[in-house]
């Protein structure tokens, strides 16, 4: 499974490509920060995320983009811009006909450190040594978008799996 992870951000949008299935080493394909000038009109900045995103599909070729999930915060204007730059990702998976999967901070913590509290550098860290890179990737958006990546390559196929046990279940008892 290849999945593209993106960390969304009008400032600074993390972009990650892993390859792998579960219970198997990982590999990091690609990974890097999409940067918008705060002094731009947000209209520009979002769409300077859409041209980069749809090259990086179009590059990549991934089967699923997993984007991280909004969370409420305090800065009502860092939300806006995080859900307006998830929603592009969003969108550009859709017209690629990707699926998209949503996984929150903590599931993304949880799934590549063990600890859903983790900070930026155990994530760092850990994703450094997940995908057998010399150094952590910087900035922290690009480690957050791999994370991304890692947490749906091996939870995203389990719920996928999951999901086809459930329908075939119900399948089966509609049949008999």
């Amino acid at each position: 499974m290849r999945v593209l992870g993106v960390d969304p951000g009008l400032t600074r949008c993390g972009l990650g490509v892993v390859q792998g299935v579960p219970g198997r080493a990982l590999a990091a394909i690609a990974y890097d920060v999409v940067r918008t000038p705060a002094t731009d009109e947000v209209a520009l900045r979002l769409l300077a995320l859409e041209q980069e995103i749809e090259l990086w599909i179009a590059e990549h070729r991934p089967d699923v983009v997993a984007v991280e999930r909004v969370f409420s915060q305090h800065n009502v204007r860092t939300v806006m811009g995080t859900a307006q730059a998830a929603a592009v990702a969003m969108t550009c998976a859709a017209r690629a006909g990707l699926p998209v999967a949503l996984h929150t901070p903590s599931e993304v913590k949880a799934a590549v450190t063990g600890n859903g509290r983790a900070d930026k550098a155990q994530v760092g860290a850990m994703v450094t040594r997940l995908l057998h890179l010399e150094a952590p990737p910087t900035p922290a958006d690009t480690a957050d978008a791999l994370a991304l990546a890692i947490c749906h390559v091996w939870r995203g196929s389990m719920q996928q799996r999951l999901q086809e046990a459930h329908v075939k279940a119900r399948l089966s008892a509609a049949t008999s």
